[in-house]
């Protein structure tokens, strides 16, 4: 055990009265006694042995906490580390450790002035435990028992930092608030302040964070105090509240600090971000600091955070062309994952706001795949992102099916002469001018967007050469061409090296004389003609595969129509595209909705179009729900409550219906059916047609369920519908079958077999042979059950499991063999069905033959009395 008291003599070398005094104040000590030689030894023993002790190991744990912290510079720096149990069971030896010497100066020295310190130091251990309970009970005992202010204080003080870390902001900020009351040293001072900050960092209270680290910063004497990080937290808050003036004198007293490098790095560079400009001689002299940071041989890791900061700093002077081909580079030479999803997201909001949707929704694709997941205000990037995938896939659609639409009016030698020369196109080196620069794939895509569609290649290929899917293709087959399949390695273009490139060697039956002769390069397949074969097969060249692009065409315009106007908010393009949806296919399904959305859309605009829209909506569409809308607006809010009592009606009529009482149910119907249309009166159309067949009615069932399906092709029960009326007509097939049954007789108590039939399939026999007998040992123990297999007709085969001495019996062997089926790896996998049979009727069946006829029978007699 470490508590030995450490006294800094001997009595060899003090005089022996001094040596007696030392000696009687050591035994003579009782931690009862007030005394004040008792209060002085107590204090020194307290304060060096267990107090000593237990503050080194909580400060080696804090220091370990800070030095794990991994700060991420793209976003405000934590004031502390963030506590998790990994960490905290790492450290749990060291923790212990403190408790145990805190509690020895407790125990042994209780009229010491260190016993409230060493409470708050097990309290503090307790929170770095993550044992939240102990904490706070810990240090509010030191708050409710102490007499000494100083300890009180700073027992609250780790309070705050308990309560924010167990998320119990509210009994924070309240204790914050007692301590706001009293009268604080100056060190107690400033933490309150850096727990109150602290509380509203976590809080994401901006406002509050900056005003606390700000009280803070005149008491920030000390190296421990980290001045030099609070000053990069307050630079990093007044940045991001648009502050800049502030942000640069904070990030310059940061500087000022000398930092640890990265903290330096980051400092230099978000200065030179908010530094005032004001003059051109500024504009050059922020970018002299960003150019001296590029140079600077140590920032070669961060070159891509250099890139990407000197993108948004000419974004802030408008210099959209440089900033683009910062965010490029940036992307292309960086590591950092949030920095490359941060330059998409950038280059994204750009686009975006130019109206290139395409290239937007390229790099919001790659923003939301490389940013983290706790990344802010990821979620409204995540909806723009989807957003722009549904719009882009709709103007992809629009255009591919257009152009091939206009494409298959062209014989096969034209369509060739296009794809040539879009070969040729793709084959010519890159403008290079400043004035103009166009891309290849630019080109393709405003000239041939066919092309670009089949290649599925991106909308921003820039001029990076490796940033073009078909370039990289394009240069590989050529590159075979003239080479040939050679091996990667080095010196591969000399001449003496032409026999081993050619070819590896292969072991065949047939003997070649050598010549000198090269061997022809690889085979490559001709690109033009490939893409011809491509384009061939895909072209709506009957009336069917037209109709089909038609309807695509039909239904992306209505789709982009929305988007613009639902979710874009351009009511101009929006208009535009409804327009051209109307010219284009003046029959379409969604003319109602549509004729709509352009009265609505141009009511302030052109009244006169307006009027126009609603007057045809009226005339063409008067029983639609947006006709009723134009009559009257507030109809959805009237039916909305329709519906409302629609549901309370329906529900007791489906009571009703399940209590067999089915002329009740359609009195309850009828007064749904008479609030009007709604979107709920498919579902009573439904009910009303499930009355018709519990009332027998085969026929009107039947013709109801088609009705439904017909009239609702896409609601969400027509499925179901189809399931009833598919049932329904198996029902009556059988129904028509069981006329004409041979002689099966029905006798419950009549000795029963269990049946197995599958269509005669190799070896199934044999898994049937390997698991039937295991299933009726682990689940049958004691019965003898027999095992018979043998063809009941030309085609298929059934295995005999018996006997059972009554139907009760085999019915519970079939449910439990059809509830293990699914264990039995070896049968499993076979198709085959079950059923029950009496012995008589085996013998019958074994007599006819007629599998099917017994089947109907079985279902008749087995199936419906036992579901």
């Amino acid at each position: 055990m470490r508590f030995i008291l450490h006294l800094p003599f001997t009595c060899q070398r003090v005089s022996k009265p001094v040596c007696i005094f030392f000696m009687a104040l050591l035994f003579g000590c009782s931690s009862q006694k007030d005394a004040v030689m008792n209060r002085a030894f107590h204090n020194l023993a307290a304060h060096y042995n267990g107090y000593y002790y237990a503050n080194e190991e909580v400060t080696k744990v804090e220091k370990a906490y800070q030095k794990a912290m991994k700060d991420d510079y793209n976003r405000i720096l934590r004031l502390y580390p963030k506590l998790d149990s990994a960490q905290a069971k790492g450290f749990e030896k060291e923790l212990q450790e403190a408790i145990k010497m805190a509690s020895l100066a407790i125990q042994y020295h209780q009229n010491s002035k260190w016993v409230d310190d060493s409470y708050i130091l097990v309290g503090r251990a307790r929170l770095y435990q993550l044992d939240w309970g102990n904490a706070i009970q810990t240090l509010k005992f030191v708050n409710t028992k102490t007499k000494d202010p100083e300890a009180r204080h700073e027992a609250i003080i780790w309070l705050i930092r308990t309560f924010t870390e167990h998320q119990e902001y509210n009994n924070a900020q309240a204790a914050i608030d007692f301590l706001q009351k009293q009268k604080l040293s100056e060190q107690h001072y400033k933490m309150m302040l850096l727990e109150k900050a602290y509380l509203a960092q976590v809080q994401n209270n901006l406002d509050d964070l900056v005003k606390s680290l700000s009280l803070s910063v005149p008491l920030l004497r000390k190296k421990s105090d980290r001045p030099g990080r609070i000053y990069f937290i307050l630079g990093q808050v007044y940045q991001k509240l648009g502050f800049e003036a502030e942000a640069y004198n904070y990030y310059k007293k940061c500087l000022n600090t000398h930092p640890e490098y990265e903290v330096d790095f980051y400092a230099r560079l978000y200065q030179a971000q908010v530094a005032e400009i004001s003059k051109s001689k500024s504009v050059a002299n922020a970018r002299k600091s960003y150019t001296r940071l590029l140079k600077d041989s140590k920032n070669k890791d961060f070159q891509d955070k250099i890139y990407y900061e000197m993108g948004v700093f000419e974004l802030k002077q408008k210099n959209e062309t440089e900033a683009i081909a910062y965010f490029n580079k940036a992307i292309r030479l960086g590591s950092n994952a949030q920095v490359d999803g941060e330059a998409h997201l950038k280059l994204g909001e750009h686009y975006y706001q130019k109206r290139v949707f395409e290239n937007a929704k390229s790099h919001y694709d790659s923003a939301v795949s490389s940013l983290p997941k706790d990344y802010d205000n990821v979620a409204a990037i995540i909806k723009r992102k989807n957003i722009l995938d549904e719009f882009v896939k709709h103007i992809n659609t629009v255009r591919l099916q257009d152009s091939l639409l206009a494409m298959v009016r062209l014989d096969t030698a034209s369509i060739r002469k296009k794809i040539e020369a879009d070969w040729a196109l793709k084959q010519k080196p890159l403008t290079t001018s400043k004035k103009k620069k166009r891309t290849r794939i630019e080109i393709a895509a405003n000239d041939n967007p066919i092309f670009t569609s089949l290649d599925n290649e991106q909308p921003e290929g820039a001029s990076w050469y490796f940033g073009s899917a078909s370039a990289v293709a394009n240069g590989q087959t050529e590159f075979v061409r003239v080479w040939g399949e050679i091996a990667l390695d080095d010196n591969w273009r000399r001449s003496q090296r032409t026999a081993n490139r050619t070819s590896t060697p292969v072991v065949t039956e047939t003997v070649t004389t050598p010549t000198n002769e090269t061997p022809p390069a690889a085979q490559v397949d001709n690109p033009v003609a490939t893409k011809l074969k491509e384009l061939l097969g895909i072209l709506p060249d009957t009336k069917e595969k037209e109709n089909e692009a038609l309807k695509k065409i039909e239904d992306a315009l209505y789709h982009l129509g929305d988007i613009y106007s639902l979710q874009l908010n351009e009511p101009d393009n929006a208009l535009a595209e409804y327009e051209n949806l109307l010219m284009r296919f003046p029959e379409t399904e969604y003319a109602a909705e549509v004729l709509y959305r352009v009265s609505l859309l141009t009511r302030e605009s052109n009244k006169t179009k307006s009027e126009s829209a609603a007057t045809q909506l009226l005339q063409k569409y008067p029983e639609s729900p947006w006709a009723k809308l134009v009559l009257n607006p507030e109809y959805l809010n009237e039916a909305g409550k329709a519906v409302v009592q629609q549901k309370k009606l329906y529900e007791k009529a489906y009571q009703v219906w399940q209590a067999n009482l089915p002329d009740s149910a359609e009195q309850l119907l009828t007064k749904a059916f008479l609030l009007g249309e709604t979107n709920f009166t498919p579902n009573l159309e439904l009910l009303g047609a499930l009355l018709l067949g519990s009332k027998k009615q085969t026929d009107a069932y039947t013709k109801a369920l088609e009705t439904f399906i017909t009239k609702h092709p896409n609601h969400a029960l027509t499925p179901y519908a189809k399931t009833l009326l598919d049932k329904a007509k198996n029902n009556k097939q059988n129904q028509e079958q069981a006329n004409n049954l041979p002689t099966f007789i029905k006798n419950e108590k009549a000795p029963h077999y269990f049946v197995i039939y599958f269509d005669n399939e190799p070896n199934l026999d044999t898994a049937i042979k390997q698991t039937i007998p295991s299933f009726n040992t682990n689940n049958f123990p004691g019965e003898a059950f027999d095992l018979r297999i043998f063809p009941i007709n030309t085609t298929q085969t059934i295995a005999v499991v018996g006997v059972f001495s009554n139907k009760e019996k085999v019915m519970r062997y079939l449910n439990l063999f059809n509830d293990k089926l699914a264990a039995m790896t070896t049968l499993k996998r076979f198709n085959f069905s079950n059923f029950v049979i009496t012995e008589e009727n085996l013998e019958t069946l074994t007599r006819i033959q007629k599998l099917n006829e017994y089947l109907v029978f079985y279902t008749r007699y087995y199936q419906t009395e036992n579901p």
